[in-house]
Protein backbone atom coordinates (compact mmCIF):
# COMPACT_ATOMS: atom_id res chain seq x y z
CA UNK A 1 0.00 0.00 0.00
CA UNK A 2 3.16 2.32 0.67
CA UNK A 3 4.12 1.98 -2.91
CA UNK A 4 1.41 2.91 -4.25
CA UNK A 5 0.86 6.50 -2.70
CA UNK A 6 3.53 8.06 -4.64
CA UNK A 7 2.21 7.43 -7.85
CA UNK A 8 -1.17 8.84 -6.96
CA UNK A 9 0.27 11.73 -6.14
CA UNK A 10 2.17 12.05 -9.25
CA UNK A 11 -1.24 11.14 -11.59
CA UNK A 12 -2.99 13.39 -9.54
CA UNK A 13 0.06 16.43 -10.51
CA UNK A 14 -0.10 14.93 -14.02
CA UNK A 15 -3.89 15.93 -14.51
CA UNK A 16 -3.51 19.20 -12.24
CA UNK A 17 -1.48 20.26 -14.73
CA UNK A 18 -2.85 19.40 -17.74
CA UNK A 19 -6.47 20.73 -16.58
CA UNK A 20 -4.13 23.96 -15.66
CA UNK A 21 -2.40 24.63 -18.81
CA UNK A 22 -3.79 27.73 -20.39
CA UNK A 23 -2.45 26.58 -24.04
CA UNK A 24 -5.16 23.89 -24.05
CA UNK A 25 -7.96 24.88 -25.54
CA UNK A 26 -8.61 21.68 -27.48
CA UNK A 27 -7.95 19.42 -24.84
CA UNK A 28 -11.04 18.13 -23.13
CA UNK A 29 -11.12 17.91 -18.98
CA UNK A 30 -10.90 14.68 -17.64
CA UNK A 31 -13.89 12.74 -16.68
CA UNK A 32 -16.27 9.33 -17.02
CA UNK A 33 -16.60 10.35 -20.55
CA UNK A 34 -13.78 9.98 -23.09
CA UNK A 35 -15.92 11.04 -26.21
CA UNK A 36 -14.54 14.83 -27.26
CA UNK A 37 -15.81 17.60 -25.06
CA UNK A 38 -17.62 19.19 -27.19
CA UNK A 39 -18.54 20.55 -30.93
CA UNK A 40 -16.55 23.36 -30.23
CA UNK A 41 -13.69 21.05 -29.55
CA UNK A 42 -13.94 20.19 -33.11
CA UNK A 43 -14.13 23.40 -34.36
CA UNK A 44 -10.99 24.09 -32.55
CA UNK A 45 -9.16 21.34 -34.30
CA UNK A 46 -10.52 22.16 -37.71
CA UNK A 47 -9.71 25.83 -37.15
CA UNK A 48 -5.45 24.30 -36.26
CA UNK A 49 -5.55 21.95 -39.23
CA UNK A 50 -3.90 24.21 -41.50
CA UNK A 51 -2.31 26.17 -39.97
CA UNK A 52 0.08 23.49 -38.07
CA UNK A 53 0.30 21.93 -41.68
CA UNK A 54 1.43 25.73 -42.66
CA UNK A 55 4.08 25.49 -39.52
CA UNK A 56 5.22 22.37 -40.99
CA UNK A 57 5.86 23.77 -44.43
CA UNK A 58 7.74 26.62 -42.95
CA UNK A 59 9.97 24.45 -40.87
CA UNK A 60 10.95 22.16 -44.05
CA UNK A 61 9.97 23.53 -47.31
CA UNK A 62 10.16 19.93 -48.42
CA UNK A 63 7.62 18.62 -46.48
CA UNK A 64 4.87 20.24 -48.80
CA UNK A 65 5.23 17.84 -51.37
CA UNK A 66 4.98 14.65 -49.12
CA UNK A 67 1.86 16.52 -47.74
CA UNK A 68 0.58 17.11 -51.20
CA UNK A 69 1.46 13.12 -51.86
CA UNK A 70 -0.12 11.67 -49.14
CA UNK A 71 -3.10 9.48 -49.44
CA UNK A 72 -4.35 10.61 -45.57
CA UNK A 73 -3.02 13.58 -43.70
CA UNK A 74 -3.81 13.20 -39.82
CA UNK A 75 -2.98 16.59 -38.28
CA UNK A 76 -2.73 16.64 -34.48
CA UNK A 77 -2.14 20.42 -33.55
CA UNK A 78 -2.16 20.36 -29.31
CA UNK A 79 -0.78 17.91 -27.89
CA UNK A 80 -0.34 18.58 -24.36
CA UNK A 81 2.05 16.90 -22.11
CA UNK A 82 2.84 17.01 -18.39
CA UNK A 83 3.29 14.99 -15.21
CA UNK A 84 6.49 14.61 -12.39
CA UNK A 85 7.04 11.24 -12.17
CA UNK A 86 4.22 9.35 -14.43
CA UNK A 87 3.49 11.40 -17.19
CA UNK A 88 0.81 11.72 -20.13
CA UNK A 89 -0.46 13.28 -22.82
CA UNK A 90 -3.48 13.48 -24.86
CA UNK A 91 -4.71 15.46 -27.99
CA UNK A 92 -7.65 15.50 -30.42
CA UNK A 93 -6.80 15.59 -34.26
CA UNK A 94 -9.06 15.33 -37.39
CA UNK A 95 -8.28 12.78 -40.44
CA UNK A 96 -8.50 14.66 -44.15
CA UNK A 97 -8.76 12.76 -47.58
CA UNK A 98 -8.56 14.88 -50.29
CA UNK A 99 -9.36 17.50 -48.19
CA UNK A 100 -12.08 16.28 -47.09
CA UNK A 101 -12.60 15.52 -42.95
CA UNK A 102 -12.70 11.92 -42.57
CA UNK A 103 -13.12 11.74 -39.06
CA UNK A 104 -11.79 12.57 -35.55
CA UNK A 105 -8.56 10.87 -33.77
CA UNK A 106 -7.07 11.22 -30.03
CA UNK A 107 -3.45 10.48 -29.12
CA UNK A 108 -2.27 9.24 -25.52
CA UNK A 109 0.78 8.68 -24.58
CA UNK A 110 2.09 7.14 -20.94
CA UNK A 111 6.21 7.80 -19.98
CA UNK A 112 7.44 7.05 -16.33
CA UNK A 113 10.18 9.26 -15.42
CA UNK A 114 11.39 12.81 -14.21
CA UNK A 115 9.46 15.29 -16.55
CA UNK A 116 8.87 18.33 -14.95
CA UNK A 117 5.95 20.83 -16.22
CA UNK A 118 3.65 21.00 -19.09
CA UNK A 119 4.71 20.89 -23.18
CA UNK A 120 2.46 21.08 -26.11
CA UNK A 121 3.52 19.75 -29.62
CA UNK A 122 1.85 19.02 -32.84
CA UNK A 123 1.87 15.81 -34.41
CA UNK A 124 1.59 15.13 -38.11
CA UNK A 125 1.00 11.49 -40.14
CA UNK A 126 0.59 11.25 -43.46
CA UNK A 127 -0.49 7.67 -45.33
CA UNK A 128 1.27 7.91 -48.74
CA UNK A 129 -0.39 4.77 -49.76
CA UNK A 130 -3.57 3.66 -50.11
CA UNK A 131 -3.58 0.67 -49.17
CA UNK A 132 -1.48 2.42 -45.25
CA UNK A 133 -4.92 4.32 -44.99
CA UNK A 134 -6.70 1.35 -45.55
CA UNK A 135 -5.75 -0.62 -42.60
CA UNK A 136 -5.17 2.71 -40.21
CA UNK A 137 -8.83 3.01 -40.82
CA UNK A 138 -9.88 -0.16 -40.76
CA UNK A 139 -7.83 -0.88 -37.38
CA UNK A 140 -9.49 2.34 -35.94
CA UNK A 141 -5.73 3.56 -34.47
CA UNK A 142 -2.55 2.86 -34.16
CA UNK A 143 -0.09 2.12 -31.29
CA UNK A 144 3.85 3.55 -31.45
CA UNK A 145 6.57 0.70 -30.83
CA UNK A 146 3.66 -1.97 -32.64
CA UNK A 147 3.21 -0.84 -36.20
CA UNK A 148 6.66 -0.90 -38.09
CA UNK A 149 5.52 0.86 -40.56
CA UNK A 150 5.15 4.57 -39.50
CA UNK A 151 8.29 6.22 -40.26
CA UNK A 152 9.32 9.40 -37.44
CA UNK A 153 10.81 11.66 -39.74
CA UNK A 154 13.68 14.51 -38.67
CA UNK A 155 15.43 16.96 -40.53
CA UNK A 156 19.28 16.00 -40.74
CA UNK A 157 22.30 18.88 -40.07
CA UNK A 158 21.98 20.34 -43.83
CA UNK A 159 17.73 20.53 -43.35
CA UNK A 160 17.29 17.38 -45.39
CA UNK A 161 14.63 15.07 -44.83
CA UNK A 162 16.07 11.23 -44.47
CA UNK A 163 14.75 9.94 -48.42
CA UNK A 164 15.06 6.47 -47.30
CA UNK A 165 12.67 7.05 -44.23
CA UNK A 166 10.42 9.25 -46.13
CA UNK A 167 9.73 5.97 -48.70
CA UNK A 168 8.07 4.09 -45.74
CA UNK A 169 4.31 3.69 -46.22
CA UNK A 170 3.40 6.39 -43.17
CA UNK A 171 5.05 9.08 -42.15
CA UNK A 172 5.04 11.19 -38.57
CA UNK A 173 6.27 14.52 -38.03
CA UNK A 174 6.91 16.45 -34.05
CA UNK A 175 6.51 19.89 -33.85
CA UNK A 176 7.79 22.09 -31.36
CA UNK A 177 7.14 25.93 -31.55
CA UNK A 178 11.10 26.09 -32.47
CA UNK A 179 10.35 23.45 -35.88
CA UNK A 180 10.27 19.66 -36.22
CA UNK A 181 11.76 17.83 -33.08
CA UNK A 182 15.06 16.19 -33.39
CA UNK A 183 15.45 13.08 -30.99
CA UNK A 184 11.57 12.42 -30.78
CA UNK A 185 9.76 9.23 -30.14
CA UNK A 186 6.25 7.94 -30.98
CA UNK A 187 7.11 4.69 -28.20
CA UNK A 188 4.06 4.63 -25.75
CA UNK A 189 2.09 6.48 -28.16
CA UNK A 190 -1.62 5.79 -29.10
CA UNK A 191 -4.08 6.78 -31.71
CA UNK A 192 -7.93 5.93 -31.53
CA UNK A 193 -10.59 6.51 -33.64
CA UNK A 194 -12.93 9.46 -31.69
CA UNK A 195 -16.93 7.68 -32.27
CA UNK A 196 -19.16 9.92 -33.12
Amino acid sequence: MTTARPFSLAALACAAALAGCSTTASVTKPGADDHPSTAESRHAVDASYQETLERLYAANPGTRELVSKARGVLVFPRVISAGLVIGGAYGEGELREHGRIDGYYRTTTGSVGWQIGAQSRALVFLFMTEDALERFKAGHGWSGGVDASVALLTVGANGQIDANAARAPTLAFVMTNAGIMAGATLEGTKVTRIDD
